[in-house]
């Protein structure tokens, strides 16, 4: 009896923890992951704004976290992210994709609008 208390918790735990992040939310995520990273490695001649860079690389930063939280694998989500950054290295910096994942995280994580800024601020 013991035994099925403990597998029906364990499964009640496990689901609870992926409750956070659906499966369109994750590769939601991830292509914004691939887009941000683009923008964080813009090639030469490439027009931006230096905070630009700054807050992607805090937003990649921000939604790994978020994910190890709520018990996404790392293996998993890095995984992942290289298939998005893979898709996406190399793209000129498209200003509507990216607000429009801005949007996305701001709504996914938890006061993710803060989360990002306080790494922002935590870079240097």
């Amino acid at each position: 009896m013991n035994k099925y208390i403990a597998v029906i918790l364990s499964l009640l735990i496990f689901t609870s923890a992926h409750a956070g992040m659906s499966k369109d939310d994750k590769s939601k995520a991830w292509d914004c992951i691939g887009i941000y990273m683009a923008n964080y490695f813009l090639p030469s001649g490439e027009k931006f704004e230096y905070g630009m860079k700054e807050k992607s690389i805090s937003t990649v930063k921000v939604l790994k976290t978020y994910a190890l939280e709520i018990g996404i694998p790392e293996k998993e989500w890095d995984e992942g992210v290289n298939k998005a950054v893979d898709k996406h290295y190399g793209s000129k910096y498209d200003q509507a994709k990216t607000e429009k994942c801005h949007t996305f995280v701001e709504a996914l994580v938890p006061n993710g609008a803060e989360r990002v800024k306080k790494v922002v601020q935590t870079l240097y």
